[in-house]
């Protein structure tokens, strides 16, 4: 499934913590790592760049890369094969046309999250990277919960019976295959998002009815992973889906989540709301975005 894992580091907490989880990772599927920072030149030299660098200053920007690229490097002491890259330009394009170069299969990201008003940061690397990159990308937040420990028990895989929720089950199922873990297949039935008016209470019959196929959806899953040989555990919940997701996994003690994104295309416009990138904001355990893209194409 995973032949090359990329890291990229800033040389943050949280893109350590990456590091951790792509080192567990590439020992499951006995992956090349790869380590890249990316100086971001421009960024860097600001308004005082417009005449041009000096060589100075380009090495000052290089021992900061290999200042980041060091802070990982006690993450991935035991990794069988590692290999790390400076290279310069724009992070948030960089990071893609390195992987594409390298046949990467998946990436591990560190990423600060959101709290607070949760407000959006427009420009962030990382949900840019979810966003648009064509294979999956593991987005981790340095958190108590997100500590590599004894690896992966419980893996959580939400559904709703899209294309994108669908995108992320035969990735769920090889991990949890490696790891030995159990399947939490979920669905959620979000109430509020399929009613015309907050004030409106949808009849029982409907509500029994969406409980149903939700069920239907998770059983689905569950089939798949026991076919795998795996245990699996369905349920079907009533709220709203992020909150209840990130609910579900500090309940069952889920160790990392499985989901879906659409992507992005054209302009790529940002989609409010997103239950996948409200999920990645806030959880406290690692979360798989596999992009719907990938299966299309």
């Amino acid at each position: 499934m995973y032949d090359t894992i990329l890291i990229p580091t800033d040389g943050s907490e949280h893109a350590v913590r990456a590091a951790e989880h792509g080192r567990y990772l590439a020992r499951l599927f006995d992956a090349t790592v790869h380590v890249v920072n990316v100086a971001d030149v421009q960024a860097a030299a600001g308004v005082f760049g417009a005449g041009g660098v000096d060589e100075e200053f380009m090495s000052r920007l290089d021992a900061k890369g290999e200042e980041a690229i060091e802070a990982v490097e006690d993450a991935l002491a035991d990794a069988d094969s590692v290999e790390t890259a400076i290279v310069r330009g724009d992070p948030r394009e960089a990071i893609l046309e390195y992987a594409e170069k390298h046949d990467v299969e998946l990436l591990a990201m560190g990423t600060h999250g959101r709290t607070g008003l949760s407000r959006y940061i427009t420009g962030s690397v990382t949900e840019h990277v979810v966003r648009t990159a064509e294979v999956p990308v593991l987005t981790v937040r340095a958190t108590d919960r997100s500590e590599v420990v004894d690896g992966y028990d419980e893996i959580l895989v939400p559904t709703d019976g899209s294309e994108p929720a669908s995108a992320a089950v035969e990735h769920a199922i090889a991990i949890a295959q490696k790891a030995g873990a159990r399947v939490h297949a979920v669905n959620v039935v979000d109430v509020g998002n399929v009613t015309a008016s907050p004030t409106y209470t949808l009849p029982s019959e409907v509500i029994a009815e969406l409980e149903e196929n939700g069920q239907t959806m998770t059983e689905g899953i569950a089939s798949q992973a026991r076919a795998a040989g795996l245990d699996a555990v369905t349920e079907v919940r009533e709220g709203f889906a992020a909150r209840t997701l990130l609910d579900y996994a500090e309940e069952n003690d889920v160790d990392a989540i499985a989901m879906g994104t659409a992507g992005r295309t054209g302009l790529d416009r940002y989609l409010l709301g997103s239950t996948t990138e409200r999920v990645i904001r806030h959880s406290d355990v690692p979360v798989l975005a596999v992009n719907a893209r990938e299966r299309s194409d």
